[in-house]
């Protein structure tokens, strides 16, 4: 399940937004600036919704930080403010989308899945067009699907190294277990969403010094799995 992270002060539009987005997806939300910038950064969501006007630290801010960072997540600002210097600004900071209030519930939900489908082409394309990736000891070639770790050639099945590429082409990026599979095994395919966490252990299994203790593949408890480089 992909996760969207909802930072907004006013606790009906927050409890509205969470009962529309909760049937897809995971929820997590924020009242405070600073706290959604924190949040933000350790959860790497699939997608952000932003209000400008924010204790601690409003929206505009937060989103130049994820930009100046390098942190790629859509972001949707919702506002109050309907001025077109404002949506503009918005804009050219980065955000993806300006919604203003008051706003229908069904279009927003419309527009993050629209946002959330061009997102997930962005990241197979880039996937696609990465050849060489080097983290530390770990060596990727996506060209010839070959992987090195210390100079020592290991032997990965298709599956296993379609998820490092992804998962270290996006280094610090969440991805659900439901995500994976439909980036890897593609969303027409049925079946257990289990063999994403035995290809996850396989896949430890072989480059990562201390498997219990994985260095590369981090597990985050109820959100997925990420990649630290």
């Amino acid at each position: 399940m992909r996760t969207v992270v909802i930072a907004e002060d006013e606790v009906d539009i927050r409890n509205l937004l969470t009962l529309y987005l909760e049937r897809e997806y995971q929820v997590i939300s924020f009242a405070n600036g600073k706290e959604a910038l924190a949040g933000i950064m350790e959860i790497m969501p699939d997608l952000v919704i932003l209000d400008i006007l924010l204790p601690g630290m409003n929206g505009f801010k937060i989103c130049e930080s994820l930009r100046k960072n390098h942190i790629q997540i859509p972001v949707i600002f919702l506002s109050a403010k309907r001025e077109q210097s404002e949506k503009i600004k918005g804009l050219e900071i980065g955000a993806d989308d300006y919604i203003t209030k008051p706003f229908d519930p069904g279009e927003l939900v419309a527009r993050v899945k629209a946002h959330l489908r061009r997102s997930n082409q962005q990241i197979v394309s880039e996937r696609k067009n990465t050849h060489i990736i080097k983290w530390g000891e770990l060596h990727i070639d996506t060209v010839q699907y070959a992987v090195t770790v210390g100079g020592k050639p290991i032997h990965l099945s298709a599956k296993e190294i379609q998820l490092l590429i992804l998962l270290a082409s996006n280094p610090r990026r969440v991805f659900s277990t439901e995500q994976l599979y439909d980036l890897i095994w593609g969303e027409d395919h049925y079946g257990d969403l289990k063999t994403v966490s035995v290809h996850i252990s396989t896949l430890r299994k072989k480059i990562e010094k201390s498997p219990s203790k994985p260095e590369y593949i981090i597990t985050l408890r109820g959100f997925g799995y990420k990649f630290l480089p």
